[in-house]
């Protein structure tokens, strides 16, 4: 059902909601301290993977919305104007 609208390519790949819900939780982590330098290390890395997953679901969204748009302003621009008679 989900997995159907999953447009990164790697099938693993979380839905943005799911990157965006780890994201927070690294974020806290972080914030919250108490971690070695490693374990610091290894949640920003995270961190940074999950930030270009969200990215890239963003970026589609984009992409969908400015084609939905153009789309629905096509039909306006062609129309009984252009015809010669």
């Amino acid at each position: 059902m989900a997995e159907d609208k999953q447009t990164p390519s790697d099938k693993q790949t979380p839905s943005y909601e799911q990157a965006r819900e780890e994201l927070t939780e690294v974020v806290r982590r972080l914030e919250t301290g108490g971690l070695t330098l490693e374990q610091s290390i290894e949640l920003w890395e995270r961190g940074e993977r999950l930030a270009a997953i969200c990215e890239e679901w963003l970026q589609g969204a984009r992409a969908k919305l400015a084609a939905a748009m153009a789309q629905r302003q096509e039909p306006q621009s062609s129309g009984p104007e252009e015809a010669p008679f």
